[in-house]
């Protein structure tokens, strides 16, 4: 009796894991887009430290991940079951929160003396204190994106029980902060891979390894400028998605427009239609936040005081 008891246990934690792999495979390729800008966002967000510093950064940022992971998982289930009319709103201050660093990014590209003197502080006063500030900007990033994960996730398992729901959440959770800030670790060191080929062939005189190592210290900058770029790209894009799938009008618009790029483009029309509609709205929104910001700047700087 036993051990029929016990065969019945393991029959059902086998079915219980078996669909986690499934219900987690699904919400993984759900994700997958979200996660291609995740990942081109924090290695963005790490650049501009210096070499010997990159990896503990990343590590610093993954463990603000892990941590973020633990308090969105269960604020998630906790607000699906008591508060779920909540969701829609907390995802679109994150989106909005999204466009205007994104547009940020844009008024300093195109404004660099405006930014001038606080770079110059964090030169000449104190690296540690940029370099903690980095830290911080990447985590309020992945805060922004972990949460539309997980409300994307919760989403697909919400026919679920409430522990499949928990475990699923828990499984993507990992698996996406190891995934991305693993990849973002490779990233940023691929100039000393570079450089370690290149000392190796030297040792050997391998050629294989000195074109290998020429090719990774000549392609390194080249992709992080690619990632800054499409970093700032994808807050537009993910921001102006979270706007899109909240607001009812929005989606309709888009819907719009995306059957007339199917119509005149086809297949590629239709892939890239809702693309372009959702960053100019990210980009829109993005701009139109950063005015009123500095509008309030200036008039709290303009404000006398009592």
């Amino acid at each position: 009796m036993a051990g029929t008891n016990l065969l019945t246990l393991l029959d059902d934690i086998t079915a219980l894991l078996d669909d986690i792999a499934t219900m987690s495979k699904v919400a993984t390729k759900k994700t997958a887009g979200v996660l291609g800008d995740d990942l081109a966002l924090n290695a963005q967000q790490v650049t501009g430290v210096s070499a010997d510093r990159e990896l503990p950064v990343v590590w610093a940022v993954a463990k603000g991940s892990f941590l973020n992971k633990t308090m969105l998982v269960p604020a998630a289930l906790l607000i699906s079951v008591w508060l779920p009319w909540l969701i829609t709103p907390l995802l679109m201050i994150g989106g909005l929160f999204l466009c205007f660093e994104g547009a940020e990014k844009l008024v300093e590209k195109a404004f660099p003396a405006a930014k001038s003197n606080d770079h110059n502080e964090a030169a000449d006063i104190d690296l540690v204190e940029y370099e903690k500030q980095k830290i911080k900007g990447a985590i309020r990033t992945d805060f922004i994106l972990s949460a539309e994960i997980i409300v994307i996730t919760l989403g697909t398992v919400a026919g679920a029980s409430l522990l499949n729901q928990a475990l699923v959440l828990s499984v993507i959770a990992v698996l996406m902060t190891i995934g991305v800030y693993g990849l973002v670790a490779g990233i940023v060191k691929l100039d000393d891979a570079g450089l370690y080929l290149l000392k190796q062939a030297q040792q050997t005189g391998n050629r294989f390894k000195e074109i290998l190592g020429k090719g990774l210290l000549a392609a390194a900058p080249r992709l992080m400028q690619f990632l800054a770029f499409a970093g700032t790209v994808a807050m537009f894009l993910v921001g102006g998605g979270i706007l899109v799938h909240g607001i009812s009008i929005l989606h309709h618009w888009q819907l719009t427009v995306t059957d007339y790029g199917l119509s005149h483009l086809g297949s590629v029309g239709e892939v890239i239609a809702p693309l372009l509609f959702d960053g100019t709205l990210g980009l829109l929104a993005g701009a139109m936040i950063v005015l009123i910001h500095h509008i309030m700047v200036r008039f709290i700087a303009k404000k006398p005081t009592t």
